[in-house]
């Protein structure tokens, strides 16, 4: 080769060698030492001012007892709420998709079914979107299959009055085929208008960014170009079930559940609306290993409500603030693991004490959070906006 062309491609290695690792270095938020991990129920953590607790569904002996997945959603003055529910365990043959409403966001209807009990697997829930004139409830499905790894692919019904819901159609990728993957159920909005969430992709549960510009959600999905962290199992990333938020300085940072059990967040960032993505990397901020959610208030501040005890206990629910979503320096109590995390009433496969899964979202002058207590109770917390104001 010549020299000089061995020079500039030495350079050009170089220069890409570095430019990997400035990106990989990039820590994509800090967080401050705001937990006192000697208390383990509040983690000495003040409750958030004029905090307000709704029950969506609490079974009795006769009812579903598992229930789990909560998401919300609103639409045409309504508040809506999608989870999953089964007899007893989770994930059990019988798991059907419920749903429910309510106009004040306190009060709520009686639960509904959106999809029948399954011969052939089961569905769970995979969150809600709209355009404004028409609802989107996504909806997981999970075939049964002995031999293959765990995986499922993504459905949609619509709605135009949230009482009569069109058939099952598969999500559709850019290019018109379906998309093979679980959807996540945080589905947010950039400012600009493009959809964002994640998809869990065949074969197994391998998670990728997707975004689409149809304001539906049901087509275009295009996957964002994203390095998963090494991992020891072929079918599962090590990062799963991730949220989003974006930065004042106008990057994303889709923060994820580590499930090789650092019990610390994951984190990655893109700088160019969610078409590529730096490799997640490890943040320094607490978490249970379990779904999360993140997001940002009206006024731009960024938030991420998840368990940050640092180990399996999903106590208690905080949720954490950053005004510009590099620094969050603000942590307050949603739930905590004292008197009151009601008790356990009945026994089920992978039910534990706590709030699990939290998703959020604003609806008029409140943000919400739903999640499910003890996997057994529908439930929300709601906080006025105003009052989060630093």
């Amino acid at each position: 080769m010549n020299p000089s062309k061995s020079l500039i491609l030495f350079l050009f290695l170089q220069c890409m060698s570095y430019g990997l690792q400035a990106q990989e270095s990039v820590v994509p938020f800090t967080v401050d030492s705001i937990y006192d991990f000697n208390k383990p129920k509040t983690l000495g953590l003040p409750f958030a001012k004029g905090l307000e607790t709704a029950t969506i569904f609490s079974p009795t002996e006769h009812q579903n007892k598992y229930n789990h997945g909560v998401v919300l959603f609103p639409f045409k003055g309504s508040l809506y709420a999608q989870w999953q529910s089964s007899a007893v365990d989770e994930d059990g043959d019988d798991t059907q998709v419920f749903y429910s409403k309510s106009s004040n966001g306190m009060d709520w209807e009686s639960p509904k079914p959106l999809t029948q009990k399954w011969k052939d697997g089961i569905k769970t829930s995979g969150g809600w979107w709209s355009d404004g004139d028409t609802l989107v409830a996504y909806i997981c499905v999970w075939p049964e299959k002995e031999t293959a790894p765990k995986e499922g692919y993504t459905e949609y019904m619509t709605s135009t009055d949230g009482i009569h819901w069109s058939l099952p159609q598969r999500v559709m990728n850019s290019q018109g085929t379906p998309v093979m993957g679980i959807i996540e159920q945080d589905v947010h909005q950039l400012p600009n208008g493009r959809l964002l969430t994640a998809f869990h992709m065949q074969p197994g549960l391998v998670v990728k960014p997707y975004y689409t510009d149809d304001p539906l959600g049901i087509s275009g999905w295009t996957a964002g170009v994203m390095e998963n962290m090494p991992t020891k199992n072929q079918y599962m990333s090590r990062e799963l079930e991730p949220s989003w938020f974006y930065r004042t300085d106008g990057a994303i940072v889709m923060i994820f559940r580590d499930q090789d059990s650092s019990f610390k967040k994951l984190a990655a960032v893109s700088h160019d609306n969610g078409v590529t993505w730096t490799t997640p990397i490890i943040v320094d901020t607490p978490d249970s290993r379990a779904k999360q959610s993140a997001g940002n208030l009206p006024n731009g501040t960024a938030f991420m409500v998840n368990n940050p005890s640092g180990k399996k206990d999903r106590f208690p629910l905080v949720l954490t603030l950053s005004k510009d979503g590099l620094h969050f320096d603000k942590a307050l109590l949603l739930r905590s693991g004292a008197s009151d995390l009601q008790p356990m009433r009945f026994e089920g496969k992978y039910k534990r004490p706590g709030y699990s899964y939290p998703k959020s979202v604003v609806w008029g002058d409140f943000l919400y959070v739903s999640y499910a207590t003890n996997k057994e109770d529908v439930e929300l917390t709601r906080i006025r906006i105003d009052n989060l104001k630093n």
